[in-house]
């Protein structure tokens, strides 16, 4: 019966032209009981009035998407660049929005210059303790919480991911990296963040166990990040399941990047697989139930002192990475390519409301 009433309310307002419900003052943020965020660079935050417009009367938590990854924060040895990461700050600030930094160490953002560097286990360790106090220590007090390791767990199989950070310090690297951010900022909350682990149960619990691990020996963490790119087929059930295997780490649960495609891809650069050509109305409105769905799980599920909150991998067709990066024609967000609410946008509303 929930359900049922949730699907009335959805069409209700998803199709509803009144200026109440479709206007400022029904927006995501002031909706939820939690933050509400997007990934947005720094140049949508500067230049683009359109989505910034949006994303200040939406969303209350901002995630740079590519800002504050290694690359782009020190792009040669021993070289930080800050200012683009300070103007993403004072945007924040301005506009009172919690920040949150993604990524401190991922294996796609180390540069080509540190691989190349040829270090053994002992310099590599120190660059890595180096590095991360420096760039958390900065921002002390001002992100709220980081991903300090992102996507070390392998798809299905269940086993750390071979990079070059496990395979020149293994397993360490990733206890190196929780205790040095919180060593230099012991209130930031600290999450180890991947893909796939709402749908993938052998990534899921091998994603549990390395936490398991993590605590046994004393590190730090106080966060989970379930990505959530997900498709329109996962099964709910299968959703709800890593919510609650989340839930019993007793750590902060975020959905740190969620996006929901009706296509599919094996998660490789350039290789989707276009089985719908267009988005029908009916996907559109069933893609606006799973968002609620989604959200909804995620509220009943997860304890209220443990809900970091939901942030969108980008809330709109138009700029989703979905499209350039997997060659795929999807329509994942909340919002279309002309910058309108979808139906995707009331399930969200929907599904945070208390």
């Amino acid at each position: 019966m929930k359900n049922l009433v949730a699907l009335i309310v959805l069409l209700f307002l998803s199709s509803c032209a009144s200026d109440i419900l479709r206007g400022d003052r029904v927006t995501l943020r002031n909706a939820a009981s939690f933050p509400i965020g997007t990934a947005a660079s720094y140049s949508q935050l500067n230049t683009d009035d359109s989505i910034r417009a949006i994303i200040l009367k939406e969303f209350n938590s901002i995630t740079p998407e590519n800002d504050m990854k290694m690359y782009s924060v020190m792009p040669r040895s021993n070289e930080f660049r800050w200012e683009v990461v300070d103007s993403i700050v004072a945007f924040c600030a301005r506009n009172d929005m919690r920040l949150f930094g993604h990524a401190l160490v991922w294996h796609s953002s180390t540069p080509r210059w540190l691989t190349e560097a040829g270090h053994d286990s002992v310099s590599l360790s120190t660059f890595l303790e180096e590095y991360v106090t420096a760039y958390v220590s900065r921002y002390k007090g001002v992100v709220d919480g980081w991903d300090v390791v992102n996507e070390a767990v392998t798809d299905s199989a269940g086993t750390l991911r071979q990079t070059f950070w496990y395979n020149m310090l293994g397993e360490s690297y990733i206890d190196q990296a929780f205790i040095a951010a919180h060593e230099a900022d012991p209130n930031a909350i600290l999450f180890l963040n991947d893909y796939n682990i709402e749908r993938d149960t052998v990534k899921m619990n091998a994603t549990i166990d390395l936490i398991n691990r993590l605590k046994s020996r004393g590190v730090p963490i106080s966060g989970i990040g379930l990505q959530m790119h997900t498709r329109m087929d996962i099964p709910n059930e299968i959703i709800a399941y890593s919510l609650r295997k989340a839930a019993e780490t007793g750590l902060q649960v975020h959905l740190s990047e969620v996006d929901i495609i009706f296509n599919r891809h094996n998660d490789r650069q350039g290789e989707g697989e276009q089985i719908y050509n267009e988005l029908t109305s009916e996907m559109a409105q069933e893609q606006g139930e799973k968002y609620m769905n989604i959200a909804d799980m995620y509220r009943g599920i997860v304890p209220k002192d443990q809900q970091y909150g939901i942030t969108l991998w980008g809330f709109n067709d138009r700029t989703t990475w979905i499209r350039p990066f997997f060659k795929l024609n999807d329509w994942p967000a909340i919002y279309d390519d002309n910058l309108q609410r979808k139906p995707a946008f009331y399930g969200l509303l929907n599904g945070v409301m208390d």
